[in-house]
């Protein structure tokens, strides 16, 4: 994952969720005992990250609840519309109305929203509970998890 604003948000939750060392890259789907390092996002008014990613962020419509369909992605996970445009557009998003023009070149007018008083901190018990309905959780890497998890449900990130 690279630096921003969307390792600022996931980046210290799945540095403690996932083993250490270097990421082992997935082959295929399937494959048991790989690690999944590569987290983007994808969506309307997005480049196709290349080379395509593990798992990709991507919207969902508010109004169908259709997914946007990331090509080439092992996994997508679909993000309320709001906090995907929020991720993916935050540079060009003004939250606060602005009124009269601004000039050229600039985006908002508006001191910028404060940063969040602490990094994200994922439910343990939702977090649990979703990786309990997956097939995969019988797979070691992510059993650790899972079992790590539900030892201890408030350490980090939790």
């Amino acid at each position: 994952m690279s630096a921003g604003l969307l390792a600022d948000t996931f980046g210290h939750a799945l540095d403690a969720l996932l083993p250490p060392g270097p990421p082992k890259r997935r082959r295929a789907p399937s494959v048991p005992g790989h690690s999944v390092r590569r987290l983007t996002l994808d969506g309307p008014g997005l480049r196709s990250p290349d080379p395509a990613p593990d798992i990709a962020l991507v919207p969902r419509h508010p109004r169908t609840g259709r997914v946007w369909a990331s090509p080439g992605a092992a996994d997508t996970v679909p993000l309320a519309a709001d906090v995907w445009t929020y991720l993916a557009l935050h540079d060009e998003r003004s939250l606060v109305p602005v009124t009269g023009g601004l000039p050229d070149g600039v985006l908002r007018d508006d001191p910028l929203p404060a940063h969040p008083w602490q990094f994200l901190r994922p439910d343990p018990y939702i977090f649990l509970d979703t990786l309990a309905r997956l097939p995969t959780v019988r797979q070691p890497w992510l059993r650790e998890i899972h079992d790590r998890v539900r030892a201890h449900p408030y350490t980090r990130p939790f």
